[in-house]
């Protein structure tokens, strides 16, 4: 790790004195460069985030030459916020247009970086990707030089009892030195790569024991973590339940309250239907009350409707005997207005045969003139 004070080295730190020549000789490299707000999940919950920024900071891609590893490395004022050795066994998901995130099981925590577009978002996730293959690639390399070191240290594990043979068989060294030299020193030449080689996979035993155990403690963290994971979910599964039976008991409630109301509003209805009944009986106790003070004013004058009655009943009287005679006079001229239809047709049908024999006399009178004036003219 190449460190500038407390903090990792980043594009525009100015290294100085023995520090600023520890990066340059280590060649630790940024190899690209975003911004973005940088948050954390939360240890107690392992659900909600937290913001490790208050502001949008710088996040970088770092490259360790020496190592051969890849970083990405945010620093917040002093403070490193973010310091994850990329692995290829590590994956970047985006959660949402502008949202990402990804898992560090050796800082045991998921880290999650929000940016202002999509486009610096899939920038990150494409160089994410390049690294983390980058990062296999040389995982591979290293597996094959172990894998390489390993058989060269057992060929010359093999070859070390020829050599004994071979100097039991030709003499003391001396008797070698003397008898084959240019042997043995080929010998001695192969000897030193295959110190050299088995110095180097001891050293990377070592860095892998070292790598094995930080991955056993990582292990036991996140055992430690879904042990208590687990019992959270436990733990949220016995609220939810009495979560769910209290709300079944609220809703039974409810739905008691709600039988309530529609009882309430069903007395309030007739209580409504009580007291329009009630104002119709007032407004009609009112009309008889009117009617029975009419009632009374007419009984203080029933004595003078009674005399008044008394007299209007004699002048009935008086004009039914009257009614009576005009009856009797009535049928009279009806009798004589009979006798006197009856001599009117007589007189009309003798008027009849007047005017009859009138005509008659006319017409013949009308002959005898024009019988006289034919006369006249003949003369």
């Amino acid at each position: 790790m190449c460190e500038v004070g407390s903090r990792p080295a980043l594009p525009g730190d100015r290294p100085e004195g023995a520090a600023g020549e520890q990066c340059r000789d280590m060649g630790e490299q940024p190899i690209f460069t975003t911004r973005a707000h940088v948050f954390q999940i939360d240890p107690s919950t392992k659900k909600n985030w937290v913001p490790a920024s208050k502001q949008a900071v710088t996040v970088s891609y770092f490259y360790d030459s020496t190592r051969n590893s890849y970083r990405i490395i945010s620093v917040d004022g002093a403070k490193v916020i973010i310091n994850s050795t990329i692995t290829p066994n590590m994956t970047f998901t985006k959660t949402s247009q502008k949202f990402g995130q990804w898992a560090d099981s050796r800082a045991n925590t998921v880290f999650g970086l929000g940016f202002s577009s999509e486009q610096h978002l899939t920038k990150f996730a494409e160089k994410f990707q390049e690294v983390k293959e980058a990062a296999k690639l040389a995982r591979d390399r290293s597996q094959e030089k172990i894998e390489t070191s390993s058989n060269h240290s057992q060929e010359s594990g093999r070859e070390t009892p020829c050599s004994t043979r071979a100097s039991s068989v030709n003499g003391t060294d001396d008797e070698k030195a003397s008898h084959g030299g240019p042997a043995d020193a080929q010998l001695k030449t192969e000897n030193d790569k295959l110190k050299i080689a088995l110095a180097q996979s001891s050293s990377n035993v070592k860095k892998w024991e070292t790598e094995l155990q930080t991955l056993r403690e990582s292990n036991a963290r996140l055992t430690s973590a879904l042990q208590e994971s687990a019992a959270s979910v436990e733990h949220w599964k016995k609220q939810f339940t009495a979560c769910k039976e209290e709300n079944d008991q609220l809703r039974n409630k409810i739905e008691e309250l709600e039988e309530q109301c529609n009882e309430i509003n069903k007395e309030k209805e007739r209580n409504a239907q009580l007291s329009r009944r009630l104002q119709e009986l007032e407004s009609e106790l009112q009309d008889k009350d009117l009617e029975l003070e009419e009632l009374q004013k007419q009984g203080e004058i029933i004595p003078q409707l009674m005399s008044e009655c008394e007299s209007v009943s004699q002048k009935l009287q008086a004009a039914e005997k009257k009614n009576k005679d005009l009856e009797e006079k009535v049928r009279a001229l009806r009798a004589e207005v009979e006798e006197n239809k009856h001599r009117q047709s007589n007189l009309k049908t003798e008027l009849k045969n007047f005017l009859d024999v009138l005509d008659g006399k006319i017409d013949e009178l009308h002959d005898f003139r024009q019988g006289l004036s034919k006369l006249g003219i003949d003369n």
